[in-house]
């Protein structure tokens, strides 16, 4: 019996062990010294060789893979950006009241990631951007990195001049053609908690794309920054000031080995539900699902939704000091390793609980099974979205009104009557 397929390495320690756990206890597996393994957690290479059209496994229906084959649709950087863009101007097509925009040409409600160009390709709309509003900050990221790596942060154009340009054509060309970058307008009003910047990973669970089921974990936390943040055009080269990645701020002389510089997700609820009010907290977390389901919705159609794959994002939100929420990616693999004691013990949570909903009662993988789980195996995921369930309610609820907000015929607000509004779109 084999739940998953290929040669693959194991990410981390605490991978192996949880998943070995988890299956002799389910008495799929013995565990033998030296056995050559049949089960896998796959890692994203791993996925490409398995659906490969030259080296690509025919995989039988006992077997489920913890990827979707095109899973940098949504997960690398400039792709995720592309995707959202097209829904929008779809939704705009269709007279979606969702792609209402303002008196300013932005959207109301799908204004949740920040402006951004692709480069080289989009470079002469970058620099017309750029000079509406020459005292702004961006930040310089690579497509196809991770951790932090090659991130850089600008607020002249002569800083990207390692980016060469040809005189004579005033083409923009990239010193590495392999290589493309996103720049994206900088946050640069974080929420800051004790004067330091921080952002959310949270983690969300994809089961099928079409129609789209997903669930979103309760235990994510925040990632600070070790250094308090500073504005300053002189800071921008101090990564530990603005880059939240434990990969980067591990290295710092502040950081913290037993907190590991992480709050939980509902310590940050209650810390503002003390300082701005429940109200303003409920809304600010139905924004942040909000979000999510829309950029899943965004790729969607574009989506390999191959029977035998799942998958579980680790999604950073940055949140600004007006709590808005901004989506600024979405990891394919979100870092398993444990950096602290109560790392270890969520992230054994986390795999355990996604087995639970991938694999319900403990049986054998079914990928033609289509049911949802039942809520007892739910383990700390929640449904974040039904798309199968809404749309044999009667419609499709969130293309008509907004969490927490009422939207009219026309999409426009309705007028605040004083009582709170549950949250329609799930």
């Amino acid at each position: 019996f084999r739940i998953m397929a290929g040669k693959v390495k194991w990410v981390t320690d605490i991978e192996k062990s949880v998943l070995i756990n988890n299956f002799e206890k389910r008495g799929w597996i013995q565990v033998a010294e030296n056995e050559d393994w049949n089960f896998y957690w796959m890692s994203v290479q791993t996925i490409r060789n398995v659906f490969s059209v030259e080296t690509g496994y025919r995989l039988s229906d006992d077997q489920i893979v913890n990827h979707f084959p095109n899973h940098y649709e949504l997960t690398r950087k400039d792709l995720m950006v592309k995707n959202i863009k097209r829904y929008r101007k779809e939704l705009e097509k269709e007279g979606s009241p969702l792609a209402e925009k303002d008196e300013n040409g932005k959207y109301i409600y799908l204004d949740f990631v920040p402006v951004t160009f692709m480069l080289p390709a989009d470079y002469n709309l970058f620099v017309e951007e750029f000079r509406k509003n020459p005292s702004s900050t961006w930040i310089m990221k690579p497509c196809g990195k991770a951790q932090g790596k090659g991130i850089f942060l600008i607020n002249k154009l002569s800083q990207i001049k390692k980016w060469s340009r040809d005189s004579k054509t005033s083409s923009f060309v990239s010193q590495s053609s392999k290589e493309a970058y996103v720049i994206s307008l900088y946050i640069n009003n974080p929420l800051l908690i004790g004067g330091k910047k921080f952002d959310l990973r949270l983690y969300v669970l994809v089961s099928t794309y079409r129609p789209l089921r997903c669930y979103m974990y309760k235990l994510g936390f925040c990632r600070f920054c070790t250094v308090k943040y500073t504005p300053s055009t002189s800071e921008l080269d101090n990564m530990f000031v603005h880059l939240t990645n434990v990969a980067i701020q591990k290295h710092g002389d502040d950081y913290n080995h037993i907190h590991g510089g992480k709050w939980t997700v509902s310590n940050l609820r209650l810390y503002l539900e003390s300082t701005r009010g429940k109200e303003v907290t409920n809304k600010l977390f139905d924004e942040i699902h909000w979000i999510i389901v829309q950029s899943l919705k965004a790729v969607a159609p574009v989506m390999n939704n191959d029977k035998h794959c799942f998958e579980c994002y680790g999604y950073d939100i940055i949140i600004d000091d007006k709590l808005k929420p901004w989506l600024i990616e979405v990891n394919a693999s979100p870092s398993l390793t444990s950096s602290t004691a109560n790392d270890r013990i969520l992230k054994y949570n986390l795999i355990n609980d996604t087995l639970n909903i991938a694999v319900p009662n403990g049986e054998i993988p079914d990928c033609k099974w289509n049911k949802s789980p039942p809520k007892e195996v739910l383990g700390n995921y929640e449904v974040l979205y039904d798309e199968e369930m809404a749309q044999s309610d009667g419609s499709d609820r969130d293309l008509r009104s907004r969490p927490g907000q009422s939207t009219g015929v026309k999409g426009s607000r309705a007028r605040d009557s004083g009582k709170p509004v549950l949250t329609t779109w799930k």
